[in-house]
């Protein structure tokens, strides 16, 4: 039996986010912690350090990192973490106080003295978010000067795992392995294409899924009403719009779904990505537009250009009765919007890139062929006619959210953290991944 919805308002960010709402009803009691002997000393004092780039800078990488540090501080309470951000501007919005350090992306000089602060500093291990883009360099090779300086142990985590990788961008992977502690990847997927694409040995990749806030399942039709959208079907995608994102193709399939469902509404949630606008301004969202009015869609299809604040889009989500990733590169690896979706326990249709293939394996979600707006309007009417298959797909997305909710997953990356705190840079690589060999996949099996 699906699970029955909660009704009630839309929880607060806060609420969203705090691992005490881990309750009974959710499965859960006290003493299942007592499972994870490590709690005792995550207690204890151990302070970390993020190097990513961090808010207000607008990014994906950005989000997790303050959020995977945000949950980890709920473990930790007697610590001191540190930020070391990657920015790519000269100025920028003030951060806030946890970052202790800026790297200029473009200044090679600047990778070198944000090793030297870490090195003189008390921090225990460090953890690098790493994405090509973030970092100066070709292929965002700088990254390995910083870690060739660095004398703490490293954990970290790859947001891209390409299939077919250019032979320098393979490189930098696997140099960033070998200088590391452990890698982290965020699907089984990554672990297979890390081993046989870039040769790193099995023993030091670790899988820990894609951390999404702690919500509770609310009835759609409250959070619709407060969102003035009440007694419609909501589709949705969110995220920071790209062409990659496919998202003229979900817009193409609306007239086939308002056949059958007149009263959908899709809704486009998010601001352009800043090095997109930086690159070609707003042409693919007035591309997107212009399909908008050539179909007539006007009253069907709304835009919010605006980067959403976590609040605001677990409402939009919560109120979401279909969530659509029209994404069109096979390649992509982790997808931040899908596995919030799934987190709050959302009917999700998707091309197959490759997260998408493993997370909503199992009845998750729906699968549909890239670039295929017959495809995605089959599948959301599907779902919207079949309201029991519907709440079926939705208990398995919240039962596989749950265990990646962020309190899971900062327990798993403070196993990782515990466990390398004491060697030292000059040790075999291969010491600190034998710890790990019997742990290297966290995420959900069932």
């Amino acid at each position: 039996m699906a699970e029955k919805a909660k009704s009630g308002k839309p929880t607060s960010a806060e609420e969203i986010s705090s691992a005490d709402e881990v309750s009974e009803r959710d499965g859960w009691k006290p003493e299942d912690l007592k499972m994870f002997k490590f709690l005792r000393g995550v207690l204890n004092h151990i302070d970390l350090a993020y190097v990513a780039t961090y808010p207000p800078q607008e990014c994906g990488i950005a989000t997790f990192t303050r959020d995977l540090a945000t949950a980890v501080a709920k473990y930790t309470p007697f610590s001191d973490p540190a930020v070391v951000a990657v920015s790519g501007v000269v100025d920028i919005e003030p951060y806030p106080k946890i970052v202790k350090f800026q790297i200029r992306k473009p200044d090679l000089h600047s990778y070198l003295d944000a090793a030297d602060f870490l090195n003189q500093s008390h921090i225990a291990a460090v953890n690098v978010q790493h994405e090509y883009g973030i970092f100066g360099g070709q292929d965002g090779e700088y990254i390995l000067e910083f870690l060739q300086r660095l004398r703490k142990p490293v954990v970290t985590t790859l947001h891209t795992v390409l299939f077919s990788p250019y032979p320098n961008q393979r490189r930098i992977v696997r140099e960033i392995a070998e200088m590391c502690s452990v890698v982290v990847v965020m699907v089984k997927m990554g672990k297979q294409m890390l081993i046989e694409s870039y040769g790193v040995p099995p023993e030091k990749i670790v899988v820990v899924p894609h951390g999404v806030p702690n919500v509770h399942r609310i009835n759609a039709t409250v959070v619709k009403k407060s969102l003035g959208i009440s007694d419609r079907p909501v589709l949705s995608t969110f995220g920071l719009i790209n062409r990659g994102k496919g998202i003229e193709y979900a817009i193409r399939a609306m007239p086939r779904i308002l056949e059958k469902h007149p009263d959908a509404l899709y809704l486009v949630l998010g601001e352009t990505h800043p090095g997109v606008r930086n690159y070609e301004g707003e042409s693919y969202r007035r591309e997107l537009l212009e399909i908008v009015a050539d179909l007539g869609l006007e009253q069907h299809v709304r835009f919010n250009n605006r980067y959403l604040m976590l609040e605001e889009l677990i409402n939009y989500l919560c109120a979401t009765d279909v969530y659509i990733t029209p994404y069109i590169n096979r390649d992509q690896i982790v997808s931040g919007a899908l596995a919030y979706a799934l987190g709050c326990g959302k009917a999700i249709v998707s091309t197959p890139y490759l997260y998408a293939e493993e997370v909503l394996s199992k009845g998750r979600g729906m699968l549909v062929d890239f670039r295929n707006p017959d495809g995605i309007s089959q599948a959301v009417d599907y779902i919207l006619s079949n309201p029991g298959f519907r709440e079926e797909m939705e208990a398995r997305a919240y039962r596989y959210g749950r265990r990646a909710a962020w309190f899971n997953v900062a327990i798993d990356y403070l196993d990782l953290f515990h466990g390398i705190r004491s060697l030292s840079r000059s040790a075999p690589a291969a010491t600190s991944a034998k710890r790990t060999t019997d742990t290297t996949d966290r995420s959900e099996s069932a």
